[in-house]
């Protein structure tokens, strides 16, 4: 028994009557949440297999929240998991309250008729109680995650969009000052990153098109400063020559 363990425990007993949610779909809002959980594709692979023996879609008090399979059975659900890895997987998902071990006296899973309350069947195996009640926690958590992402892309294209401006005001300024150097090969550069970006591009590749921006829009600066202090070398140059003259 851990903390943990307890915690789940405590939690799983404030599920109301009438609560109930889709269990794929709270499964699907758990994958996207794994980091914060703290669980790995395994681990969640294995809660797949387990929520596959559940013969409902909605997880539910009334329709019994207990599977109970064989490591035989999950592991073929595992595509092959062997058992060592699997006990492992278990623990991680009760460690972090995704799960509740309901152990029978020998320690098997199984349905016993006839010995529970109002000789109704006792199952022995993995509660998903701890799943049903998490389950408006997980949604709240999503709602927020998915809220903070649209966040983050907005502020990602408004900091893509103002380095783009300062590349071509860059360059623009470089042409027409006349300054030496590879302009246009520069400014091809530029249009080839920008024109690599899809249609509908992926946060990640968002923040890789802003690193690649930024690093341009410094290697243009450093060529323009550069540039700009032999000017005015030569300049100061010229003008201590025909003093001396």
């Amino acid at each position: 028994m851990t903390l943990g363990m307890l915690a789940s425990q405590v939690m799983a007993g404030k599920i109301k009557p009438d609560q109930s949610v889709d269990k794929w779909k709270l499964f699907r809002a758990l994958c996207k949440q794994k980091p914060l959980l703290g669980v790995g594709d395994r681990a969640l692979a294995v809660l797949n297999a387990l929520l596959s023996f559940y013969p409902k879609n909605e997880l539910a008090q009334g329709n019994g929240l207990i599977v109970f399979p064989s490591n035989i059975q999950l592991s073929l659900r595992t595509h092959g998991m062997a058992h060592t890895k699997l006990v492992r997987r278990h623990l991680a998902l009760v460690e972090a309250g995704l799960l509740l071990r309901k152990d029978s006296p020998n320690g098997k899973r199984y349905v016993a008729q006839g010995q529970g309350r109002g000789g109704r069947p006792k199952a022995f195996g993995f509660s998903l109680a701890p799943l049903l009640a998490r389950a408006e926690e997980e949604s709240n958590r999503l709602a927020a995650a998915v809220m903070a992402e649209r966040l983050h892309v907005q502020r990602l294209g408004e900091r893509i969009t103002l380095c783009r401006r300062d590349i071509a005001k860059l360059i623009e300024a470089a042409v027409e000052e006349e300054i030496v150097g590879d302009w246009q090969g520069l400014y091809r550069e530029f249009r080839d990153l920008i024109e690599s970006l899809p249609r509908s591009p992926t946060t990640a590749q968002l923040e890789l098109l802003l690193d690649e921006l930024t690093g341009l829009r410094t290697d243009i600066l450093n060529r323009l400063e550069s540039r700009v202090k032999s000017a005015k070398q030569r300049r100061n140059a010229d003008y201590i020559e025909r003093h001396i003259q």
